[in-house]
């Protein structure tokens, strides 16, 4: 692929007046909560006045309940080390949206994403004047659209494309993947998916491609696997089932990220053929690391961030507990928004805890906190549980409650860690709707 992008219909479309990041992030952050509108037609027709970048990019799309951050990163991070230029897109952000689109494992520069943003602004804004008022552009589409065009303007050889929700309607599924990753599939967002696995996993794999090759990650539950082998051969494509670890020593953290990146590696040997290289795996493995996952920041307490937001999520996060904290006693740190299986997330993580503290991140749809105390006091009778509101101020109780010998674990939204990573004046203006 030449990663030179098909020209819009006149010259002049693109042009605006020049925004800068932070007006930028701001238009976009304005789309945030306008709802949920399903459908590929949007996207296309503001593809199409882009000169439809995808059509220029050779890519892997990755879909899954969990992990697809991770696989995703790690996908990238394996092509980059065999010598190739990388893009990969992402979703959710912890701070800024430039963290969805990255070059080379690097967040794109504010100058950049300020001039790819404008211009994609500027068309939607004149879409959306033909369009009806319940048919405008989404956040997540425009983000989209300006991640396909700044990794086609870049000319990268691979871009690696994360799946924001499902498959079928997601934006992401307008591009001809060589290579599909269903990392796995657990009961979540049945609302839009439907409420069963195999429902849920059909909905994921409409991103097969005919002919094309489809890579599975180990574990896979046995109703999703059924899906998989009839998409498959629907498609013509062929399948290959990951292993559950790689023997490789990784610099990210958690058990659950040997699955990821035993996912990543048979995802990039697929694609890559006989050019792939072992030795850039090890590469890859041994620098590769994913934000907001099992991430260390602070000591004295031992102190974690994690973003699991299901049960599948917290059940990775509490195997990979006893390797990281040891025997230190645990105060947990919890937010979870009001669509997710709090009580399921409680059951495997408040009995491991000797005191928890309930807390809110500031997305609009966090549970609100005496809900969550309420869940937590019935999945561990007689466990300490505070409540402390502000998500700063919840990590520095629960560092305070463990002591200097003890670990704190900051859990249960994306939305959570995000707050704590950002600057305290700074928490709940970033976000996504996904």
């Amino acid at each position: 692929m030449s990663g030179t992008v098909t020209e819009p219909a006149s010259s002049g479309e693109l042009a605006m007046p020049a925004l800068t990041a932070e007006q930028a992030e701001a238009r976009l952050l304005a789309r945030e909560f306008s709802g949920m509108h399903f459908g590929l037609t949007r996207i296309r027709r503001l593809l199409a006045r882009c000169g439809d970048p995808q059509r220029n990019l050779r890519t892997v799309h990755v879909v899954g309940t969990n992990g697809k951050s991770s696989t995703t990163r790690m996908v990238a991070a394996i092509v980059r080390a065999h010598g190739l230029h990388t893009g990969a897109y992402l979703s959710p952000h912890l701070s800024t949206y430039r963290e969805r689109i990255e070059i080379d494992e690097q967040p794109i520069s504010r100058t950049d994403f300020a001039s790819v943003a404008g211009r994609v602004l500027a068309l939607a804004a004149e879409l959306d004047q033909q369009a009806a008022p319940d048919d405008h552009a989404t956040q997540f589409e425009l983000l989209t659209v300006i991640g396909f065009l700044e990794m086609a303007e870049r000319g990268v050889d691979v871009a690696v494309i994360e799946a924001g929700l499902g498959g079928r309607y997601d934006a992401t599924n307008v591009i001809d993947s060589e290579v599909q990753v269903l990392t796995g599939v657990g009961l979540e967002h049945t609302r839009w998916l439907g409420p069963t696995i195999t429902a849920i996993a059909r909905e994921k794999l409409d991103v097969v491609r005919p002919g094309k090759t489809l890579v599975l990650g180990a574990g896979m539950h046995p109703d999703a696997l059924a899906v998989a082998h009839e998409r498959a051969a629907e498609q013509g494509a062929r399948i290959i089932t990951a292993p559950v670890d790689t023997g490789l020593t990784l610099a990210a953290l958690g058990e659950f990220q040997q699955r990821n990146f035993a996912t990543a590696t048979t995802a990039t040997r697929a694609l890559l053929g006989g050019d792939f290289d072992q030795s850039a795996a090890a590469a890859a493995a041994a620098t590769v690391r994913v934000p907001g996952r099992m991430q260390i920041v602070g000591e004295h307490p031992l102190t974690v961030l994690d973003g699991g937001h299901n049960p599948d999520g917290i059940a990775a996060v509490m195997r990979s507990l006893p390797g990281i904290f040891g025997g230190r006693p645990l105060v947990a740190v919890l937010s979870v928004l009001d669509d997710k299986n709090a009580a399921a997330m409680l059951a495997q993580l408040a009995p491991a805890c000797t005191a928890m503290i309930i807390t809110a991140s500031h997305n609009p749809r966090a549970l609100a906190p005496d809900a969550l105390a309420r869940l937590a006091a019935e999945a561990s009778p007689g466990l300490p549980i505070e409540i402390v509101a502000e998500p700063h101020a919840a990590l520095a109780r629960a560092r305070a409650s463990a002591g200097t010998a003890g670990a704190v674990l900051a859990t249960g939204s994306i939305y959570l860690v995000a707050d704590l990573l950002a600057d305290p004046d700074a928490a709940g203006k970033g976000g996504s709707w996904l």
